[in-house]
């Protein structure tokens, strides 16, 4: 059984981003690990979305995703092809990162 140890090493308060450092004392390997805190763009969304009208127009703002997330689908594609981000905009799923109702 490894006796890892986990300890923060860098901690970006712009993107939320907390990168860790964990060592494996049984290979004697280190590994860094990202996490991003989300709660506070979450709270906002949601806070954009209550307040949100209903009139669209052009260049709303539809949606905040988190950085780390944006790059995942960037590298899937999804950022890039059109019908495939409205989906995922529209996906229930993905509600939390909408700041107003309504289909994209």
């Amino acid at each position: 059984m490894s006796a890892d140890s986990k300890r923060l090493f860098n901690r970006d308060f712009h993107t939320g981003i907390d990168t860790f450092y964990i060592y494996n004392s049984d290979n004697d390997t280190f590994t860094l690990q990202k996490e991003q805190r989300v709660d506070d763009l979450l709270d906002v969304n949601k806070s954009a979305f209550n307040d949100a009208g209903t009139r669209w127009g052009d260049m709303a703002r539809v949606a905040s995703i988190p950085i780390s997330l944006f790059h995942d689908l960037e590298q899937k594609g999804i950022t890039k092809d059109e019908k495939a981000f409205k989906a995922w905009l529209n996906d229930p799923d993905n509600r939390f990162f909408r700041t107003r109702p309504g289909v994209v």
